[in-house]
């Protein structure tokens, strides 16, 4: 396998969206990606509405970039200027660390692993937030992107 190469495995009915592009299998298959390609699980996509903490509006506004190409460029500024909010704002380690390697991914456009670092973030956030991920933010994220559901 290069260092390019990544190997994903679908099951029946199930969704991928790959460099905009959304791509239903009708059975269980597995795909590899033999170069560079932007592309997101249908279970890692989140709705608008769950969009409810810092870090899963971060995580929304970066899966645009995969699912809209159209609308790359602007979510990719509203990412950068979250981000550097999130930098200010947070004080733990464990998050500024991981949240300056998502921006390094961000910027290699490599999406796919700055959104599963974004994930693995968030019972940090949780805990930080007093358990809850329901919390209200003040400004909420309006894109013109809503993932099928």
């Amino acid at each position: 396998m290069t260092e390019n190469t990544f190997k994903v495995s679908l099951k029946a009915n199930e969704r991928i969206f790959i460099n905009g592009a959304v791509v239903r299998v009708d059975r269980r298959v597995s795909l590899e990606f033999l170069n560079d390609v932007q592309f997101l699980l249908e279970n890692h996509v989140m709705q608008a509405e769950d969009a409810t903490t810092p870090l899963r509006q971060l995580y929304f506004v970066a899966q645009v970039i995969v699912m809209s190409p159209t609308n790359a460029a602007a979510a990719l500024g509203l990412f950068r200027k979250n981000l550097d909010s999130l930098i200010e704002t947070f004080s733990d380690q464990r998050i500024l660390s991981d949240l300056k390697y998502v921006d390094r991914m961000v910027s290699e456009n490599r999406i796919y692993e700055a959104l599963k670092t974004i994930r693995k973030l968030y019972p940090f956030e949780d805990e930080i937030l007093g358990g809850t991920n329901t919390t209200e933010i003040e400004e909420p994220v309006e894109l013109p992107l809503r993932a099928a559901g």
